[in-house]
């Protein structure tokens, strides 16, 4: 299949005058068009960092970023800051968490959504706008009359819904989903991911899902990058990773999520905290939280390892492509 994005040992480092702090390091990875890929770990690990960094939305005087991002040809990376301006929302767009504060409390959504779309668009009437943010308001279960309302008269789950639909308002070829159900109730939750799943066969769009819930990338990605402190630990189908993790952190994140079915167990959470991303990792970065480490582990760093199924796994463990516990 068509590769859409494929990442080349991307870093994303925060700088002041007293120190760099690494938030992330040496990610790779691909999604070909139509993938949904979560990319999940606990806060701090570097996921919203990253798609900031593909969308170049970071202070660039405060922010060094090197690497490949190749969307289309193109290295996000490198081109032009007005380059980037013609890529954003018309070929890569995003949903940000709690889109109650994405959007003015003293105007309409109509009129918000003109002034969005005369950006890219700036000789499209007023009709064919409407009739555009109509058609998508309904794709994603919300009745026309939104249109002209302001946003304090919605509720949460009501403006997450409109957030996505102005996202999807030029057909981008990529959306990204920052935390965009986490301020959502359970319910409410499920029906946007639902009706998310949905727009994809409708319109053939490629997702990335960034999350610290792994229920949310088990209901609704066929991918999944597991991120922490700012390195990939492991990445794969969803089907095989959930079924069975390889990396030991992925196995701790899996552990402390309950179980709707089955008896009950007890939930064992990841030890320690995580380290200060100011000081150079020699090692392996979970090596300090990671129950099966040795001196190996703490003094050399794993490179990815290509297994059977196609994940890619970085842990001394499984070098080599086969297990060696």
């Amino acid at each position: 299949m068509e590769k859409l994005l494929t990442l080349e040992n991307v870093n994303v480092s925060y700088v002041n005058k007293e120190k760099k702090v690494y938030a992330v390091r040496n990610v790779s990875f691909s999604i070909e068009k139509g993938d949904s890929l979560g990319i999940v770990g606990e806060s701090g690990s570097g996921k919203s960092t990253l798609a900031m960094a593909l969308l170049r939305l970071h202070n660039e005087n405060l922010t060094e970023i090197t690497g490949k991002a190749l969307f289309s040809g193109k290295n996000l990376l490198e081109i032009t800051q007005e380059e980037m301006n013609e890529l954003r929302w018309q070929d890569i767009s995003v949903v940000f968490q709690k889109a109650m504060n994405a959007l003015s409390p003293v105007h309409r959504i109509g009129e918000q959504v003109e002034d969005i779309y005369h950006i890219h668009v700036p000789q499209a009437s007023k009709k064919e706008i409407e009739e555009r943010m109509i058609k998508l308001l309904k794709l994603v279960n919300l009745p026309e009359r939104v249109y002209r309302l302001y946003p304090h008269e919605m509720s949460g789950g009501m403006l997450q819904r409109v957030a996505i639909a102005v996202s999807l308002l030029h057909d981008p070829k990529l959306v990204i989903f920052d935390e965009a159900t986490t301020a959502l109730d359970v319910v409410t939750q499920g029906q946007i991911l639902e009706e998310v799943v949905q727009m994809e066969k409708e319109m053939d769009m490629t997702r990335i899902m960034i999350t610290h819930d792994m229920s949310v990338v088990a209901a609704s990605c066929n991918k999944v990058a597991v991120l922490y402190a700012g390195e990939l630990m492991e990445v794969g189908y969803v089907k095989d990773i959930f079924k069975n993790p390889m990396h030991p952190y992925t196995q701790g994140l899996l552990n402390s999520f309950p179980s709707l079915k089955g008896e009950c167990e007890v939930l064992h959470a990841i030890p320690g905290f995580l380290p200060d991303l100011s000081k150079p990792s020699e090692g392996c970065i979970f090596a300090p939280r990671c129950p099966h480490a040795d001196d190996r582990c703490r003094r050399e760093k794993p490179v990815q390892q290509t297994m059977k199924d196609t994940r890619q796994v970085a842990c001394w463990l499984h070098q080599g492509g086969e297990e060696n516990e």
